[in-house]
């Protein structure tokens, strides 16, 4: 099928066709349920390999503020905290440590996907300077150590931990907090940022049970079977070993450049490529980041990201990116169109415009580096953002080592799992080691999520307020549920490529209202119910889409292709957009009355 005219322009109506094919051949009846959870299905498989867990008394006492997870999204509430006067903070954490996410995601070559100045939280309070555009794991697990001590956050955390109950007590005025580990202990605030990426998946693939050699998935990586380091040392152990590595998505492209190196034979499972464009890391050096690093340096660069991923025009752009070149590609449609043009759907023309051709850039990048069959195989044929973009300089590469094979499987998958390998296109491909990288849960129900439920005032529980679909005021706080603290995305800045950023100015609300409610003497906060309806009818006045329509490929971003039903309808953002809501709820923050709220 041509996607390109005689005179090589873009022929949009055959590229669509092109896109639709692609995707309707990855259809599958079964979407998201084609998956299944590491805990339930393989529970040597979902321990944590990293930190032994140390045995303890169960807690029985009382705190003013717990949070549970210890990722970005509790360390920095408790960062604001401390700086606010609250001291007396715990942290509840499944993990061994701090890190979220960080702290499971130690395979070979992990590392953060958007730049390191905007990602990494704190880096103003704490001074460190990452050491290079994009940090690895290491690193990021590190800072997120540092920030922990720095902030005395070690003083009260509950590691290898898990919240089976929370329920509040009307009398007391108090929220129980119940763990897995017999824990029943009483706080005044609760915060939860258990993060959209922290329930593990498998593929539901037959047999997977049955392999008789290594397999393991990689936010659980066996540097016992494999040797090396997650800093990167070599993995001696797979020199003599054929792997197998299911999974094409963001954590397979920072994964496979290392197998490949080390591997005796590597074999790379495809169902869906993904757009891999070229990421430019380097070292950032000490005069650089002094220069950089004035007062206030790091919001600034947040803020610039955000409105350079827009269609707004900002004078420059601090970051510089794969992420931001979308957007000033089609800043630059936009300038070059007639002002009558300007329109709603002129500029999603513009956009698609501009996406069409750093799509065509992105697939001809891929044949170019590898080549014949493989190159082919592995371009991407769907919108940058139906997926999550990758970017790495060394993933395409990696297909050109005579010990790399791709096993593209047409957007079908593998077929089955057997005692000695993996069953794709007919074949059965034998193997020692499968690696997973297929990923964490998305998408799902919040509750079913998080492990637990959360009852509120009268008993009504969570999930029967959200059954029609969550409600909130600006994404963090619920009526009915006092002083209780959402810390994530949705109904707020809601999708922005740098995630952090929804922590960080979540974590400045937190605080801003916890101080003033105990300034006041007050003994709960919570959002009336008339200031909850109306931030649900603000946010559906907006575009109200969702990011990955179901003309996208499948994939997480649009439930496997199934696209989000009813109860999904408020999983939106700002009407202005990432940059709206926090330029909203800064001046909802400074005016100090915080309206919407009831105190009591």
């Amino acid at each position: 099928m041509a996607t390109a005219h005689k005179d090589g322009t873009i022929d949009k109506e055959a590229l669509r066709r092109r896109y639709a094919a692609e995707r309707d051949k990855r259809l599958r009846t079964d979407g998201a349920a084609q998956y299944k959870r590491l805990e339930s299905e393989f529970t040597d498989l979902a321990v944590d390999p990293y930190t032994p867990r140390e045995e303890r008394d169960p807690v029985s006492d009382h705190v003013t503020f717990a949070f549970i997870g210890g990722g970005f999204a509790g360390l920095v509430v408790g960062a604001r905290l401390k700086e606010a006067g609250i001291t007396d903070y715990r942290i509840v954490e499944k993990g061994g440590d701090f890190g979220g996410t960080w702290y499971w995601n130690r395979y070979p070559g992990a590392q953060c996907d958007t730049a390191s100045m905007i990602y990494m939280p704190l880096l103003e309070e704490t001074g460190h300077m990452p050491s290079e555009k994009y940090a690895h794991a290491p690193e990021i697990r590190d800072h997120c150590s540092a920030i922990g001590r720095q902030y005395g956050l070690y003083d009260n955390a509950l590691f290898h931990t898990q919240v089976t109950d929370l329920a509040w007590d009307e009398t007391r005025r108090l929220w129980i907090v119940r763990t897995d580990r017999g824990d029943e202990f009483t706080a005044k605030y609760v915060g939860m940022g258990t993060g959209p990426l922290h329930v593990a998946k498998l593929p539901g693939l037959p047999g997977i049970e049955l392999f008789e050699g290594k397999s393991f998935h990689t936010s659980r990586w066996d540097y016992g079977y494999t040797g090396g380091t997650p800093e990167g040392e070599p993995m001696t152990g797979l020199a003599d070993k054929r792997v197998a590595v299911i999974g094409t998505g963001a954590t397979a492209v920072q994964v496979v450049p290392n197998v490949a190196r080390d591997a005796k034979e590597l074999l790379v499972f495809q169902r869906t490529p993904s757009s891999v464009d070229e990421r430019n890391n380097r070292p950032l050096t000490r005069d650089w980041f002094d220069e950089v690093a004035e007062p206030g340096w790091q919001k600034k660069w947040q803020e610039n990201f955000v409105a350079n991923l827009g269609i707004g025009f900002p004078a420059e752009d601090l970051v510089d990116d794969g992420w931001t070149d979308l957007g000033k590609r089609i800043r630059a449609q936009v300038i070059d169109m007639p002002p009558e043009q300007r329109t709603p759907e002129g500029i999603m023309a513009a956009f698609e415009d501009a996406d069409n051709q750093k799509m065509s850039e992105i697939r001809a990048r891929a044949e170019d580096i590898v080549g014949g069959e493989a190159g082919k195989k592995l371009q991407a044929w769907y919108r940058q953002l139906c997926k999550r973009p990758c970017f790495h300089d060394e993933y395409l590469q990696a297909f050109t080592r005579e010990n790399t094979q791709l096993v593209d499987t047409d957007g079908q998958g593998v077929e089955r799992i057997t005692a000695k390998g993996v069953v794709a296109n007919g074949q059965e491909y034998e193997v020692d080691c499968i690696v997973y990288a297929s990923g964490f849960e998305v998408g799902t129900d919040f509750t079913e999520r998080a492990g637990y439920d959360v009852t509120g005032r009268g008993g009504r529980l969570l999930s029967d307020y959200w059954a029609g679909g969550m409600r909130s005021f600006h994404g963090l706080h619920v009526h009915g549920f006092p002083n209780l603290f959402f810390v994530q995305q949705n109904q707020a800045a809601a999708f922005i490529a740098n995630y952090p950023h929804n922590l960080v100015d979540h974590a400045e609300t937190v605080a801003a209202v916890v101080a003033h409610a105990e300034a006041q003497g007050h003994a709960s906060v919570e959002p009336s119910a008339e200031a909850e309806q109306q931030w649900l009818d603000f946010l559906l006045t907006g575009p109200a889409a969702r990011l990955g329509s179901t003309e996208c490929t499948p994939g997480y971003y649009n439930n496997e292709g199934q696209g989000y039903g009813e109860q999904e309808r408020f999983a939106l953002g700002h009407p202005a957009g990432a940059l709206g809501f926090f330029n909203h709820i800064d001046q909802w923050r400074r005016s100090g009355a915080f309206e919407g709220l009831e105190f009591a």
